[in-house]
This record gives C-alpha cells, structure tokens and sequence, in this order.
C-alpha cells in the first residue's frame, strides 16, 4: 500500500441498507459484507448499520423519516464522517438527507467511484475514472457550482445571461469532450498492441468478482512458468484496475499472453461499464476466458454478475474455463458444483499452489498449446535445408539414420500447417502426426 494511503486517516462510516421483504438471509448478509467491504476499500471504518426492511424507496428520503433519526443518531454517536447508501440516491434524496444529517451523504455508485479514482495509476485508468465521475456528477451539479473551479475555464467561457448552473455544466460536458478525445488516442494504441499479440500469440483474459484472487493467480502462474513475478495482490476489492498483461511460458516451447482485468461486483453502475469499455473490452479479443471465483464465498449471485457483463461487452462467444479459486481451505466435501456455463470447471488455489499444474495443463490443451510429435522422414538421405527449417517450427527430440528420420515437438494448434509447410518446402519428405500414445497418423497424399 501506498505512504499516503496509510497515512490517510480513517473515516467512520454508517451504513444504510434497504431490505425488501422477500429477500433471503445468506443473499442479504453477502450484499452487506460487500458493502463493508468497499466502505473499507475506500479508506472508511463502518462504525453502525441500519437496515430497512420495506418494498420500496421513498421518493424523497429513500428510507422513512423515524429510519432517517436513527440514522442521525447513530451518526452522532459514532462521530460519523459520512453516511453509505447500498443503491443509487437520486439528487433530491442526497439533499433531502443532507439537510436532516449532520454529515456527508454518498450512495453506491459514488462510493465505487471513489475506489476507482484512489486505485487508478496509469493515464488511461485515470481519464476513464474522471469521465465515469464527471458523468454522475453533471445531473447533480444543483448548489455545487463553487466546487466546479477545479474543473477549468477562464475570462471568455461565460456566455450572455448564462447562469452559472448552466456554465457549469458546459463546461462538464466539453471536459468530457475533451477527456474522450485523449482517451481514444490511448485506445487506438492498445488496439494496435492487441491486434499484434493476436498475430502472435494466444491470450488468455482473468476475469471475475472483485478479490476472488485474479492478481494472486497471475502472480502464480508468472512465477511458475518463469516470466517475471507480479507484486503480491492485496485482499481488497478492485486491487486491480488498470489491465496488466504478463507473457507465461506454455506447452514445451510456446508462451501465452494473460491479462488480468478489473474485478467486478453486483450492480456495477453503467456509467462505469461505459467509462472502461476500452478496458473491459480485452476479454473479447481474447482466445480463453478463466473466470475466478472464490471458492470460500461462491454464490450464484456473484457468478451471474460475470457473466452479465461479459454479456453487455459481447464477450460470451469465447470459451470460458471455471476457476474456483482458495478451494485449499474449503472443508472436506464442501466445494461448490461445477459452472454449467463454462466449458470446464477446476478447483485450486493459487495463494498455495494446489492443483495448479492440473489448471496449465487444462488451459495448454483448449489452447491447442500441448506438444504433439511429428515424424519426418526422406528416402533419399539428408535433404538440403530441412535441419534450419526443422529447428525453426519445432524442437528436434530424435535423429535417426538412413532413411533420414527426425522426430520433433510442436505445438498441437500449428501441427497440421507446419506439416503443410514441410511437405510444400520438401514434396518427397513423409511428415506423421503423432498424438496420445496410439498416434493420429497423416501421411502425405
């Protein structure tokens, strides 16, 4: 963690949670862990929570007036600094609260883009978190406009009888203008550098709920398979917000690109699925798909809220294999059942190591980057040129003596074209494919 986040003070927060009547326990209580869960994640200590059992909002206060005293009280009591929302407060809402509360009021969504903005490093995080906060901001902007300074302008921004309300939010709109501009620029590269792996090599996108172990996973598999480790994940949520790709060692002698993208959580606010499409959009230029999820903590809910957002980026038309992650500290019996909608499931843990060779494996397979055997062989002799271009597709394993025979490894995805290639370079050679023990034999026609 950063000096000045631990130099931050901590701030006291009440939560404030809605339950509506038909809402089960175990789903109740995940949903309030995940929302301790951020308030903590943003820097906050969750000193009280008040829970609301009603069907529905109040337009004006959102909960009801004796529910908005004791939430006064529990804010006296604690000497709050803010008060925590678990849904989207409207604008007459947050003043309406505001006005009967002696401390800030923030909902959901401006709590997530509070994370976002402490997490985000590099340029491209940075713009699309300002562009997701100038959003939410713009239909809010009533009784702000000595906030809005920071945002810029200058003597010649005001036009005739123009309000200030309304010079504030021109001045949004043309900062999100602005901001999309240079965040095109931004995209533009990436989607150069992606279309330059894609040619090159297969990729592989993390995906899944916020702290199920994305960035421990990538950590393991770069520190197994001999690239340059990652620094160890912490176990917060959106410890990862900015993509980070990492070239891993695959098969015998190929490699594959893995990205590890943003974690998701319930409800994750549009504008922000808008704001890092460009981001999100990695896991559709993808060849595999690993879900992660906690193995510990697993609920349909969570699951469903993946594969909901791969919907929205069109990202579901790529295979997906299941990884349920920290099953190293599940009790005997106790693992969740397999994702039905992934082509494969597999239970491991990447903190320890478990089960992890079986998950490479898995993956080097659907990749097509496990090692066949090809078999070539010359009735007359040594051939001009064939051990440059044997080394070049492959790794000799054997030499045999007249008729020349070569046995080499290759990866299973470009077996069949590099037997082409040979046969189309060498018309006399007999180039076999073997795989698996009995062998898939494909003599030259």
């Amino acid at each position: 963690m950063a000096k000045a986040e631990r130099e931050k003070p901590t701030q006291q927060v009440v939560v404030v949670v809605r339950r509506h009547p038909s809402e089960v326990d175990d789903r109740f209580t995940t949903r309030v862990e995940e929302l301790v869960g951020l308030c903590e994640a943003a820097g906050g200590a969750v000193a009280a929570q008040v829970v609301q059992t009603r069907q529905t909002p109040d337009a004006a206060l959102y909960i009801g007036t004796g529910k908005v005293e004791e939430v006064r009280l529990a804010v006296e009591a604690n000497d709050a600094d803010v008060v925590v929302f678990d849904d989207e407060l409207s604008p007459g809402q947050v003043r309406n609260l505001e006005s009967r509360l002696p401390c800030r009021v923030i909902d959901r969504t401006q709590l997530i883009l509070d994370i976002f903005a402490l997490r985000a490093r590099s340029r491209e995080g940075m713009l699309q978190v300002e562009i997701a906060q100038l959003q939410y901001l713009l239909p809010r902007l009533t009784g702000r406009g000595a906030e809005l300074s920071r945002l810029g302008g200058g003597i010649g921004t005001r036009g005739p009888g123009e309000s200030k309300l309304e010079m504030d939010r021109r001045r949004i709109r043309e900062r999100i203008s602005h901001l999309r501009e240079r965040l095109k620029a931004l995209e533009g590269r990436r989607s150069v550098q992606r279309n330059r792996r894609a040619r090159s090599t297969p990729t592989v996108a993390l995906v899944g709920y916020t702290n199920a172990g994305k960035t421990t996973l990538l950590r393991r598999w770069t520190q197994d398979r001999g690239s340059v480790p990652v620094a160890t994940g912490h176990n917060r949520l959106f410890d990862t917000l900015d993509p980070l790709a990492r070239r891993v060692k695959s098969g015998a002698t190929g490699e594959i690109v893995v990205l590890d993208t943003v974690g998701f959580v319930q409800n994750l606010p549009h504008l922000l699925v808008d704001a890092f499409r460009a981001t999100l959009e990695e896991a559709t230029a993808v060849d595999l798909i690993v879900h992660v999820v906690d193995a510990t903590s697993t609920s349909q809910e969570k699951m469903a809220t993946t594969y909901k957002v791969l919907e929205e980026l069109e990202a579901l038309g790529r295979p997906v294999i299941t990884l349920f992650n920290k099953a190293d500290v599940l009790p005997e019996g106790a693992s969740p059942p397999p994702d039905v909608r992934a082509f494969a499931s597999i239970y491991a843990s990447a903190e320890t190591g478990m089960n992890m060779e079986a998950f490479y494996q898995l993956v080097d397979e659907h990749l097509g980057m496990d090692t066949v055997r090809l078999s070539v062989s010359s009735e007359h002799g040594d051939v001009d040129g064939l051990w440059s271009h044997l080394a070049r597709v492959g790794r000799i394993v054997t030499v045999g003596e007249e008729p020349t025979m070569v046995q080499l490894d290759v990866e299973r995805r470009v077996a069949e074209r590099t037997r082409q290639q040979l046969l189309g370079w060498y018309p006399d050679l007999t180039v076999r494919i073997e795989s698996g023990q009995e062998g898939a034999n494909y003599d030259r026609p």
